[in-house]
């Protein structure tokens, strides 16, 4: 009996470790890369020397650049490319996908041109496709420890809960555990918004700041998350689990964590540019704090760490200048505001 086959398009850093994790699950996975010459090295060297390395590859993991190669046949499509990247990938599914297939996006972030979350992206440029059968993978998960097998715990969403369950089904394992959560709106913006509050801790570790400091930023930044994300029709509880608290924690905290690494940089006086050069990957904080930015603006959410991100990355503000706006704002109170926003919009 042929193996049941699953496609991840991406071969990143976390396209590779859920490739790993699903072919540990003794699925048929193809993994797939822009670049040829990606997909014969992933092959040829059974890891991935560029995004991930120390982490083998199983034999029932083939890579190709063949997009349509990688989609035949697969009961599921798991979206692993930068967020940037949904609109023009999702495109070239359009008549490639299997109509029965469910496709699961792992990128966190939104659109910058339209400010739509890339589940929204995915529907619109798939019209025929039945939209219940898109779902969201999020939470706190670095690539670097998944695909060694450390216990990692993320969320599956999805419009139709027998979809999040199949997800769940999919990936879950004895070191990957998957809870299901009905709330796509809060899922994707927890996980694409904690990537500028994880930009605003890594400046304040430049600037030499402490853990107060660190703490909190990643406490009033879920606080401007929520506002944010109840306004747009998300649940207050999912920012208090797994895709908001647990996901900001790891992205803010972790030496893997990108955004962070930038953030550092920021603060230790670098440019954007140059911080971005040094990097070499995707830093997805940095258009997400633009579109963050301008969604605040169009709901009417005051949201003070991003606009100091947002000043910082965009308008040429001194770290040290956005850290002394943020504590010389008008004094407030912490619980009733939190609250009241979510009364007024509920």
């Amino acid at each position: 009996m042929p193996l049941r086959k699953v496609a991840v398009l991406g071969a990143g850093s976390w396209g590779t470790a859920l490739a790993i994790t699903l072919a540990g699950k003794g699925f048929k996975v193809m993994l797939w890369a822009r670049k040829s010459e990606d997909a014969e090295m992933l092959n040829q060297k059974r890891e991935n020397l560029k995004y991930l390395k120390g982490c083998l590859i199983p034999d029932n993991v083939e890579a190709t650049s063949n997009l349509e190669k990688a989609l035949e046949g697969a009961e599921a499509v798991v979206l692993s490319v930068p967020s940037h990247a949904v609109r023009e990938v999702v495109r070239k599914c359009r008549k490639k996908i299997e109509r029965e297939a469910v496709l699961i996006n792992t990128a966190k972030g939104l659109e910058l041109e339209t400010l739509k979350r890339l589940t929204e992206v995915m529907k619109e440029e798939l019209p025929d496709y039945l939209g219940e059968r898109i779902a969201v993978l999020s939470g706190p998960s670095h690539a670097e420890e998944v695909g060694v097998g450390m216990p990692t715990t993320v969320v599956a969403s999805a419009y139709n809960n027998q979809v999040a369950e199949y997800v769940q089904d999919l990936f879950i394992t004895s070191r990957f555990r998957v809870y299901t959560n009905p709330d796509v709106i809060g899922v994707e913006l927890g996980g694409a918004l904690k990537n500028v509050i994880a930009l605003a801790t890594g400046i304040s570790d430049g600037l030499g700041f402490g853990d107060n400091t660190r703490a909190a930023l990643m406490t009033r930044g879920i606080a401007e998350i929520s506002r944010l994300g109840i306004r747009m029709g998300a649940s207050p509880l999912t920012f208090a689990g797994l895709a908001g608290i647990g996901d900001l924690i790891v992205t803010c905290t972790s030496r893997h964590s990108r955004n962070r690494r930038a953030g550092i940089q920021l603060g230790q006086g670098k440019k954007l540019d140059e911080v971005l050069e040094d990097m070499g990957m995707v830093v997805e904080g940095v258009k997400t704090t633009k579109a963050a930015y301008e969604l605040s603006r169009r709901y009417g959410v005051e949201m003070p760490i991003t606009e100091q991100v947002y000043g910082v990355l965009f308008e040429g503000r001194d770290p040290k200048k956005g850290v002394n706006k943020l504590m010389g704002r008008v004094k407030t109170k912490e619980v009733e505001e939190v609250v009241l926003y979510r009364q007024k919009w509920q």
